[in-house]
């Protein structure tokens, strides 16, 4: 039997930001990640950084520490996490209106500048001009996230952290109390558990009867090896379908976990990194089975096809199509805290954005729980986060 401070479910890079935070702060931490080579969100991501997506004081301020940690990471962690400055293009389709799908980008803490059909094919000359009325320019910031997820590891172990590859079969529960893990070769115990699974913090929580309203959709890209055509910017579509999907989640009957589709949205984007490889997207489907079995020659065809209307020249780029869970709340950005109903519980998951806000928002958790563990955000159930 091992002991810790603190145990870390999930070693993506909201499980492993956390584990490096809570560990610099001179606590024994475990982190459990259940693959060696997990293909989970953070491998299979853009590596965006939206730092201009703040809508109030407090998304706004997250936003600003995060930017500002990232153009640190690297110097901190002793890796690199290849942060670069990048221009997100953001298309928009023929038959919107451009000034009304630039209004409704008012209320972010950066406003877009409108491209025309023109000045949106000189920024990124890859573009169709006959599949857009115009574009919309914001500044970014842009990460290998799995470069920077390692490089967050590393750290972790410099610090003393353990990290082992098991899969968490169960919480260990004793009366209200959660008092540890018990995984697929070991029982660890720990007075804080803090789940940080993504896609499977949900189906982890039921288990001892916790439902809160954090869901999870199947993402499907297609990853390719490096290539000599040139992308200049990070291109996603302006208007993002799958945030009006998220919003209707509650009706998808969770509770009866099914494979079939349920939703479907297909949301043409790029982006290449520095090594010249791709992330071509990306495909997010409702299906309540987190198990359930994506079909990949479909999917890819879907991608591909889309791809190619707004960028013609990497439609046939050889590439391999990927699916993990992306875990996302309807109702915020994140849920972050104690689960109210069981004593040493915590949840770390449901971010937008996750690679601008998971830093900052983990540097904040280590500090409530070593100086004023009184200011925790408290998760119930009856509450909508």
């Amino acid at each position: 039997m091992k002991n810790y401070d603190w145990i870390v479910i999930g070693g993506g890079i909201t499980g492993s930001a956390l584990s490096y935070e809570l560990a610099k702060k001179g606590l024994k931490v475990l982190l459990l990640e259940k693959e060696l080579n997990p293909q989970n969100a953070t491998r299979y991501s853009y590596g965006g950084l939206a730092y201009w997506s703040g809508t109030d004081k407090l998304s706004r301020q997250l936003c600003q520490e995060g930017i500002e940690i990232h153009r640190n990471l690297s110097e901190e962690l002793g890796t690199d996490t290849e942060f670069r400055e990048l221009d997100l293009l953001l298309t928009i389709p023929t038959e919107d209106d451009p000034k009304t799908v630039a209004q409704s980008y008012n209320k972010f803490a950066i406003h877009p500048q409108l491209l025309d059909v023109q000045q949106a094919c000189e920024l990124e000359p890859l573009l169709n001009p006959n599949e857009i009325s115009g574009g919309l320019k914001l500044p970014h910031g842009h990460i290998h996230p799995q470069k920077t997820n390692q490089a967050y590891q590393q750290a972790f172990v410099k610090l003393g952290g353990e990290i082992k590859i098991e899969s968490v079969r169960q919480l260990l529960q004793k009366g209200n109390a959660i008092t540890g893990v018990i995984t697929s070769t070991e029982e660890y115990h720990s007075q804080h558990t803090v789940v940080c699974a993504g896609g499977l913090s949900r189906s982890i929580l039921q288990k001892v009867g916790i439902t809160l309203d954090l869901y999870f959709t199947h993402a499907q890209l297609i990853m390719t090896p490096p290539v000599e055509i040139k992308l200049r910017t990070l291109v996603m579509p302006a208007i993002l379908k799958r945030l009006m999907v998220e919003s209707d989640v509650k009706e998808f009957g969770w509770d009866n976990p099914r494979s079939d589709i349920i939703a479907d949205v297909m949301e043409p984007g790029a982006i290449q990194f520095l090594d010249g490889s791709f992330c071509l997207g990306q495909i997010s489907q409702i299906r309540t089975d987190p198990m359930a079995k994506i079909d990949i020659m479909s999917s890819e065809k879907t991608i591909r096809k889309e791809i190619g209307k707004i960028l013609p020249a990497l439609q046939e780029l050889p590439g391999t199509l990927h699916n993990c869970l992306v875990a996302f709340t309807p109702y915020s950005n994140y849920l972050m805290g104690k689960i109210e109903e069981l004593t040493g519980l915590y949840l770390f998951s449901g971010f937008t954005s996750t690679l601008i806000f998971a830093p900052p928002l983990a540097r904040r958790f280590a500090n409530w729980v070593t100086k004023d563990s009184e200011q925790i955000p408290v998760i119930n159930q009856s509450i909508r986060i």
